[in-house]
């Protein structure tokens, strides 16, 4: 393989980003552009796909100009992105039929209520590993073609397609050539049977969803196609993909059994490898496709936080308490302690391992003593303690001890909220070197695909310990913090009247 580099586009909930990567897993160059976030009525959440399609490639081109290198250089191409994000588009124009909606987005919370109130509560979570919520796409796409004119006739006829994000963006770099879904964006659709890797048409007849608007599922890394010369002056392999979860298990090299890795993203995530065979969670987790190859797949248990991250980015942009996301910690430490205050981020409801769809965001215990630092403290251990309950229902479905996490994304560089974590966590928080795992999974998974990496041996041996944090806190104080935020959080269940 003469070729010196992968490149990587990382298709983010707010940001969309490319990262060049060598085959030690270091990065040679990267571009990252925000986009607009559309909220057009309570709770619900959309994006601008064009705006998803024309970032992503700007960023790539961006990134190449910075190497000071061309697409001859780049050996192939890997894909991650924020899961569940649902587009439909016209087959023919190629033009988006709605905005994409979000992951986050709980218009739907009503209609996955109904199907759970009719009974059909087991049969998803059995075929799918999921819960019926409004978090995953089946009930997103059942939503656009009951909403948008003319939706159900054209897909009758073939002429829509559905995809999540690197569906999208593995059509529009092939020009439409090719119509595919990875396994693990796949089975987070409540459409995808985790064990016969298929379609279900059971669940797209409950749904109400034709099999003509489904992609192809396929393993994750694999040679899709190639991109079209124009778009980077050359055609490159598009040779792997993974939602960004998954992507960063990878990245993070879990390849063994009870390997645990925690994101800190727009919202947080903590994965288990469970290995071959699918671990059925009783404590409100996620059975998932952690990879997908030819020849087998990996399962992993999943806990899904909504707001991790984005609270410090609401504290920022719509509240103005700071500046910028690393100014959060500086006014953490500043506070000394939370002064009491705590603050519950469920701007979207409450993910794992509580599924509250009319939870609401809440900030509790201020008095007159309180500052703009108690309420970013207050922020940032939010994080935490949602981290902690993922960790909780991990150990109790695994039914053994964790002994330490490996860490990445943006709020891993976050050293007091690190330390924190590891104090109510109680175990050791290992931050990786590269914090940058989502985008270097993909990486890898295409560098497989193609050679670039002989097998995963030699991305075992790129994984570094940037840091390691140990727990410091005493046990009363701990216990302490815990018992508050759990009463924090019954204040924020439920606000939300049902109706």
């Amino acid at each position: 393989m003469d070729k010196q580099y992968i490149m990587a586009l990382d298709q983010g909930t707010t940001s969309s980003r490319c990262i060049l990567f060598d085959r030690s897993g270091q990065i040679l160059a990267a571009a990252s552009r925000e986009f607009s976030q559309i909220y057009p009525q309570e709770g619900w959440v959309e994006h601008d796909p064009m705006e998803i399609w024309s970032s992503q490639v700007n960023v790539a081109q961006e990134a190449l100009l910075k190497a000071r290198i061309s697409a001859t250089d780049i050996a192939a191409i890997g894909i991650t992105n924020q899961r569940e994000t649902t587009i439909v588009w016209d087959a023919n124009t190629g033009e988006p039929i709605y905005n994409a909606i979000v992951w986050q987005c709980r218009r739907t919370s009503e209609y996955c209520d109904k199907l759970k109130a009719e009974g059909h509560g087991e049969i998803f979570r059995e075929r799918t590993g999921l819960i019926l919520d409004a978090y995953f796409s089946g009930t997103k796409i059942r939503w656009i073609l009951d909403n948008v004119p003319g939706a159900r006739e054209k897909a009758r006829h073939g002429d829509l397609r559905f995809g999540t994000v690197e569906t999208w963006l593995i059509w529009k770099l092939t020009g439409g050539a090719v119509y595919v879904t990875d396994y693990t964006n796949a089975s987070r659709t409540l459409l995808f049977n985790i064990h016969t890797l298929q379609w279900d048409s059971d669940l797209m007849k409950i749904l109400d969803i034709p099999g003509t608007i489904l992609p192809q599922a396929v393993p994750c890394a694999q040679v899709y196609g190639t991109t079209k010369a124009q778009i980077f002056g050359a055609e490159i392999p598009i040779a792997g993909a993974a939602g960004d979860q998954q992507a960063s298990l990878f990245g993070q090299a879990c390849f063994s059994e009870g390997d645990v890795k925690h994101t800190y993203g727009t919202g947080g995530f903590m994965l288990m490898n469970t290995g071959l065979t699918p671990a059925k969670s009783g404590s409100g987790l996620l059975t998932t496709i952690a990879w997908g190859s030819d020849s087998r797949v990996s399962y992993a248990l999943e806990g899904s936080v909504f707001v991790a991250g984005a609270a410090i980015q609401w504290l920022r942009d719509e509240v103005g308490l700071l500046a910028s996301s690393p100014e959060s910690e500086a006014m953490a430490l500043a506070a000394g302690s939370n002064g009491g205050v705590y603050m519950v981020p469920a701007f979207v409801g409450l993910g794992a391992p509580h599924w509250d769809s009319y939870a609401r965001g809440t900030i509790l215990g201020l008095t007159r003593g309180s500052n703009k630092n108690h309420i970013v403290r207050a922020a940032l251990e939010s994080i935490a303690y949602q981290s902690y309950e993922l960790l909780q229902a991990m150990r109790a479905d695994a039914g053994r001890e964790i002994t330490s996490v490996k860490v990445d994304g943006g709020a891993a560089a976050n050293d007091f909220l690190m330390q924190f974590q590891a104090d109510i966590l109680g175990i050791p928080v290992r931050r990786a070197a590269q914090l940058e795992t989502t985008a270097l999974g993909a990486a890898y998974l295409a560098g497989l695909a193609v050679g670039y990496w002989n097998d995963i041996d030699d991305i075992t041996a790129n994984w570094q310990l940037g840091r390691a944090f140990s727990p410091a806190m005493k046990a009363p104080e701990r216990e302490r913090l815990l018992a508050n935020w759990g009463r924090a959080v019954n204040c924020a269940r439920g606000f939300v009247e049902e109706k």
